[in-house]
């Protein structure tokens, strides 16, 4: 029963960011898309400064130790962040967040199957291979069905 609470805290980081993704546009369509990534990742880390501050129970005394691979996240959702605010006035929300979201899939099933940053092995079967064709039968359909009225 615990898990459901994950799969719906999941589910809230999705509403999230398919609220972050228009709004993010917005900001780069004013300002540029790289300086909304930017702003973007300035506020989001002046938030977490604070969470940290008063809500952490961690240890960042310990980030000189940690392998450096490990440091590659930071790195990897400004790029997330810039495609989305540069796909999303060309292509739309909803297109955007269907290709970036099977784009995660397949190579989430992949570290699941082999096991790769320390995740748990969860081997590819039929079903989320099942999983993903749907996915990309949805994104043929929501591609067709996008026409930009202006």
């Amino acid at each position: 029963m615990v898990k459901i609470w994950f799969v719906l805290i999941a589910f809230l980081g999705g509403i999230l960011g398919g609220i972050q993704a228009p709004v993010n546009s917005q900001l780069g369509k004013k300002i540029g898309s790289l300086e909304a990534s930017f702003v973007s990742f300035f506020i989001g880390t002046l938030f977490l400064l604070l969470l940290t501050t008063f809500f952490g129970k961690g240890n960042l005394m310990q980030l000189p130790h940690v392998p450096k691979w490990q440091l590659v996240g930071g790195f990897l959702g400004a790029c997330f962040v810039t495609f989305v605010i540069m796909a999303v006035p060309k292509i739309g929300v909803a297109l955007t967040i269907i290709s970036l979201i099977i784009g995660q899939m397949i190579v989430s099933m992949v570290i699941d199957h082999f096991g790769l940053f320390g995740s748990a092995k969860i081997a590819l079967n039929y079903q989320r291979l099942l999983g993903v064709v749907m996915m990309l039968v949805a994104l043929v359909f929501i591609y067709r069905g996008t026409v930009v009225v202006k």
